[in-house]
């Protein structure tokens, strides 16, 4: 069932949104070389509860983290560990927040220190999620996000972690509908847009191919099989009669 929005609860989102925007450009910043994972996750924890929400990923069953911190080969659901940032290391950093009974989910990727390798392979994954987010228009269906998210991730010599998707979010974290990063079948067979949807995309992909396993026993952590480079970006917005509004920016 996909749970449509009123104008009031978008605006909800929104306030939410920018606040998790603000959280999670703190936590990129601090994140550099020498940088404790959990050294971050105590700050997100600390920044989270300043802002007078709560974290989203505490809401779901057995996930005891305010955030995903996801480094190098590791794709998602990357636990907070004693690990310390080294220079070149690539952290993605995955939150959500749950303000005013509703969810919002943002992630970010960032090459530590001063390292200018996999710069490029980084502005793929932004340039998708770009392309995507612009895709989310009414008239359009959720195979035309899926299709120029694949298109430009594949396009630049990448895979798609096809076992993973983007989803809709608003009173639960993980709402109908999904959103593939690859088109599956007929773009006219996939769902249309309509107004006051909240949807999070999240292009994520890999350097190599995108087959994961799990990384070790603590039933979370998800890797890449081939042990290649991975990376998330990602936003939630709304579904407007004027274009998609991003949610979660800093400044909305």
């Amino acid at each position: 069932m996909i749970h449509i929005k009123t104008p009031e609860e978008i605006a909800t989102m929104r306030e939410g949104g920018k606040k998790l925007g603000i959280i999670l450009e703190d936590l990129l910043a601090f994140s550099t070389p020498g940088a404790v994972l959990t050294d971050i996750e105590k700050r997100a924890n600390e920044l989270i509860e300043k802002s007078g929400a709560t974290a989203s990923f505490k809401t779901v069953p057995g996930y005891k983290w305010a955030t995903c911190l996801n480094v190098n080969e590791v794709v998602v659901h990357g636990i907070p560990t004693s690990y310390a940032l080294r220079d070149g290391d690539v952290l993605t950093i995955d939150i959500g927040l749950l303000y005013k009974g509703f969810h919002t989910d943002t992630a970010g990727t960032k090459i530590i220190g001063s390292s200018k390798k996999n710069e490029e392979f980084l502005k793929v994954g932004q340039l998708a999620l770009e392309r995507g987010i612009e895709a989310a228009r009414i008239g359009n269906r959720i195979g035309d996000i899926s299709k120029i998210v694949q298109e430009t991730i594949e396009g630049a010599g990448y895979s798609i972690v096809k076992s993973l998707v983007g989803h809709g979010i608003g009173r639960e974290l993980h709402e109908e509908p999904q959103i593939p990063n690859y088109l599956r079948g007929a773009i006219e067979n996939t769902l249309p847009f309509q107004e006051g949807m909240t949807i999070a995309i999240e292009p994520i992909y890999a350097a190599g191919q995108g087959d994961i396993v799990y990384e070790n026993t603590d039933g979370w952590t998800l890797a890449t099989r081939d042990r290649s480079l991975t990376s998330v970006f990602e936003h939630t917005l709304a579904v407007t009669a004027n274009g998609p509004l991003i949610l979660t920016k800093s400044e909305n």
